[in-house]
């Protein structure tokens, strides 16, 4: 595959916000038709979009690898054997070892593979009620520190430090802007537009949705939430009040309690919250 080729392919794939693989053969042993640098590009659905491995054989087996390793992102070596059909059946079912592919060809050959998940970056995505507003500022500033794209919604943003993306906007639309298990949400709307926001929000996949408000507040959208029809898995999952309770009053204290419910989701801690209404 021309590099030209790879590199469209790659950022078509990456535009898409799902995750894909890149297996790229290493090294090689015996008689193989695969050469060092061939390699094949795996959508997450595990679809060969481009390149090659050197014939249609190990690839199945690199498919399902790769896809594995797209649901947490961690990359592997594995070695394929080309082997005769009672070496592919021994290997594969009377003595299977972590990382040893059995192939049944001709070939005779071996193969290593590094297979390499490439993930869409987390993004911590600001819905903000427009004007200036601290705690959003210092949102940004430390979710940039936090190694997240940063995302900010606002009709009237009022921001010194620049979000990796600024979306002009009093609402979002999951049409034009899809939200999926990488991303997490923080509505700081002030009761303007929470109730159709979350409405929104309901619709996609995010993996965290947290509304920054007084409990009050939040008694009041949920009742209209569920009046709505909005599921209750949905209106459950909800984090609101927003933030682990750690006392915070200062804009950069509430931010810090917002920003550690996200990572505690984020690698699935179970934190205790005030129950909600």
């Amino acid at each position: 595959m021309r590099v030209s080729e790879f590199a469209s392919k790659v950022s078509e794939l990456a535009a898409r916000r799902e995750p894909f693989a890149v297996a790229t053969v290493t090294k090689t042993e015996g008689s193989t038709l695969a050469k060092v640098g061939f390699k094949i590009l795996i959508s997450h659905d595990g679809h060969v979009v481009g390149g090659t491995l050197g014939g249609g054989c190990p690839e199945g087996p690199i498919v399902e690898m790769a896809r594995r390793g797209m649901r947490d992102g961690t990359p592997q070596t594995v070695r394929v054997h080309l082997v005769d059909a009672g070496q592919a059946v021994a290997g594969t079912l009377v003595n299977p070892r972590p990382g040893e592919i059995y192939v049944e060809t001709n070939c005779g050959g071996t193969l290593e593979v590094y297979i390499e998940p490439m993930m869409p970056s987390e993004r911590l995505v600001l819905i903000a009620q427009g004007g200036k507003d601290d705690i959003e500022e210092e949102l940004v500033l430390m979710g940039k520190q936090l190694g997240f794209e940063v995302v900010v919604v606002d009709p009237v943003p009022v921001l010194r430090e620049e979000p990796h993306l600024l979306l002009k906007s009093a609402e979002i639309d999951p049409q034009t802007f899809p939200l999926g298990g990488r991303d997490y949400v923080v509505v700081l709307t002030k009761g303007e537009r929470d109730v159709s926001i979350l409405q929104a929000l309901s619709k996609t996949n995010a993996k965290f949705v947290g509304l920054l408000a007084s409990r009050h507040r939040l008694r009041k959208n949920l009742e209209e939430l569920r009046a709505l029809g909005v599921p209750e898995e949905f209106v459950a999952s909800l984090h609101a009040p927003i933030g682990l309770d750690i006392g915070a009053t200062t804009p950069a204290e509430l931010a810090l309690s917002i920003l550690a419910d996200v990572v505690a989701t984020k690698y699935g801690k179970d934190i205790p919250h005030k129950p909600a209404p």
